[in-house]
């Protein structure tokens, strides 16, 4: 019999909306940073240099007990593969040095001292003013490869002890990225028989004639696109099928007024930032034909209008028979059959649709009744016209207000709680240094925010979301007043926490919230849906709405689902849960092993895929190259 994938809407609904997780995972609980000393140390650089120095002794001879006594006691090492091949959040200085002296891998570190936000420097250690101490970047090196991280030191007393350390593997040994000084030469000069142009090696290499990938990706959104980037500069032959039309065609098709709710700083993709000139927030037909012109400029391998018509893997070869179906430009069908060594799922973070299915559903005579994955806008031509959106995250939000904007009488339905954050406070205070037009590289942000151990980005965040909410404080009364149900997210840690932990109940405000505080869009808040009438809908309080149009904007369930529905119960029943947070505050199942081997899931939001695009595609070239075994 096949496993069930449970979706968390039926899971603990005794819960609060705002601290549910998805099904297995944690809600991790909030960490303590230390009481420090507000003393300004002299020399920085000298108080790093030694600790570095000593970590460094004391890991090379494995001595257990010099390792913990660098630590303060609550002290954390997150590291992203450079100790292991997994991604791991150790807690106190027992732990830490147990686990750092058992590993197999020698891991050497040095402070990086290329630039000022670098080197080792005072400030704040818990991102705003409270907790004083020493923080510096650093290389890391091990016996496959080598990577970069952040370390932050406190003062206990007199002495200086570490609190955090963050290690990130960013290459193997031996198999460098083909970018900068790596980069291909283009053209073999001299006298050649039968020389071949740019053009014909291409299409040769993404018509798959004479070879065979050795990896395959499901999808061509920002995940598949990433990964394989990121595969192509390791020297992976990697091909991406997906069924749509054209490149794009998974955020072209989506609705009409959609803009990304992320700013620019905070979405570049690997190798290929957006242009100094694009816009703030993306449009999603501008991010579609971004991604139309990353294929050619990065040459990836890509078929659309392809279906996979079934996938198989054989445990002794270590390899998958996938067959697909691919129409061709000519209008003609060729079926391929593919024998890659690992299969990567990036059909976004989700899973299918969560479309329910309510008594009289079928018997709805108005306009329009589905899904929000099936909203292609509303109708300028229906002036007066009634609405219904049921579901208050961001895609419930934008299409209500392209609802209202088209004259329609719209009325959103508000289950649960909702974490509302505005655009402005998520730029102007969010992410506020780190990824705005003044803030560091992109590379030198991503590894300072994935260096804070979740844990502590848990108890950050509730400042973080304090200050934010008292910028939206009139936004935020006005809803409530309205009678839309506002919260903080899991343990007042905000919309971040809620997204990784969950996966949803969030909007980032682009002016709905207004529009419902004015009464614009009416809401009908906690009550469930008994009845789907010929005309609208009867709730369980026995009340009614009249509806023309009926929108279920109600998510997506485990990405799971969807490996399910593309892959099998044989592959679904292996892999765990994705997304949310393990008990160490890493994520699920995704851009790691998944419990199935050569099986692996890519997704999440531009930033999550451009920092973990480089982590996967690691781990795989480090089990084609044989460096690694896992």
């Amino acid at each position: 019999m096949a496993a069930v994938d449970v979706d968390i809407r039926t899971v603990d609904q005794l819960t609060p909306s705002r601290e549910r997780v998805e099904p297995g995972s944690f809600n991790i609980p909030l960490g303590s940073f230390p009481q420090t000393n507000t003393e300004i140390p002299e020399d920085p650089d000298k108080i790093a240099t030694v600790l570095i120095d000593q970590l460094n002794s004391a890991l090379d001879k494995k001595d257990t007990s010099a390792v913990s006594d660098l630590f303060i006691e609550n002290s954390y090492w997150r590291d992203h593969l450079c100790l292991s091949w997994d991604y791991r959040t150790v807690k106190g200085r027992g732990a830490i040095a147990k686990y750092v002296t058992g590993i197999s891998s020698a891991v050497m570190a040095k402070i990086d001292r290329s630039s000022a936000l670098k080197a080792p420097h005072n400030g704040p250690i818990d991102g705003y003013g409270e907790v004083h101490g020493i923080e510096f970047f650093i290389k890391v090196t091990s016996n496959f490869g080598y990577g970069r991280g952040v370390v932050r030191l406190a003062q206990k007393g007199s002495a200086w002890k570490i609190f955090t350390v963050f290690t990130s593997l960013e290459g193997l040994t031996g198999h460098d990225e083909a970018v900068t000084s790596n980069r291909p030469i283009g053209v073999q000069h001299g006298e050649q028989q039968g020389r071949t142009n740019w053009k014909d090696r291409r299409v040769a290499d993404e018509n798959y004639k004479v070879k065979q990938p050795l990896v395959l990706v499901v999808g061509a959104g920002q995940g598949g696109l990433s990964i394989a980037a990121r595969l192509k500069m390791l020297n992976v032959d990697t091909l991406v099928v997906d069924h749509e039309d054209q490149i794009g065609d998974s955020w072209r098709q989506r609705y009409h007024q959609l803009v990304l709710h992320d700013p620019v700083w905070y979405d570049h993709m690997p190798y290929m930032p957006f242009p100094s000139s694009w816009p703030i927030f993306t449009p999603k037909d501008k991010l579609a034909e971004f991604f139309e012109c990353y294929v050619k400029l990065l040459e990836l391998n890509v078929w659309t209008r392809t279906e996979l018509k079934s996938s198989s893997w054989d445990e002794s070869k270590k390899e998958w028979t996938v067959v697909v179906e691919r129409k061709k430009e000519d209008g003609t069908t060729e079926t391929r059959t593919l024998h890659p060594h690992h299969v990567i799922q990036a059909t976004g973070h989700s899973g299918k649709k969560n479309a329910p299915n309510f008594k009289g559903m079928e018997n709805f005579k108005g306009d329009r009744i589905c899904h929000s994955s099936e909203f292609p806008g509303a109708n300028p031509d229906s002036p007066g016209k009634k609405a219904i959106v049921i579901g208050s995250c961001n895609s419930g939000h934008d299409i209500a207000q392209d609802y209202f904007e088209k004259g329609y009488d719209v009325t959103m339905v508000q289950r649960s709680s909702t974490c509302v954050v505005s655009s402005s406070s998520i730029t102007n205070i969010g992410m506020k240094g780190l990824y705005d037009e003044t803030g560091p590289p992109t590379e030198d942000a991503d590894l300072y925010m994935w260096s804070i151990p979740p844990e502590l980005f848990k108890t950050q965040q509730i400042k973080v979301t304090k200050l934010m909410n008292q910028n939206d404080a009139k936004t935020i009364e006005g809803l409530e007043k309205a009678g839309f149900k506002v919260d903080r997210g899991p343990m007042d840690c905000g919309l971040m926490t809620k997204y990784l932990q969950r996966g949803g109940g969030y909007y980032i405000d682009v002016g709905a919230s207004q529009l419902i505080v004015d009464g614009k869009i009416k809401v009908k808040q906690g009550q469930e849906i008994s009845e789907v009438l010929p005309n609208g809908l009867r709730f369980a309080d026995g009340s009614q709405l009249e509806a023309d149009e009926i929108v279920f904007a109600t998510g997506y369930q485990n990405m799971r689902t969807q490996a399910r529905l593309i892959f099998g119960d044989e592959v679904a029943d292996r892999v765990g849960n994705v997304w949310g947070l393990d008990e160490e505050g890493e994520m699920r199942n995704i851009w790691r092993r998944s419990g199935h081997p050569g099986f692996w899931f890519m997704g999440g939001n531009l930033a999550l895929c451009r920092y973990y695009s480089r982590l996967l595609a690691l781990q795989i070239k480090a089990l084609e190259a044989g460096v690694a075994k896992f």
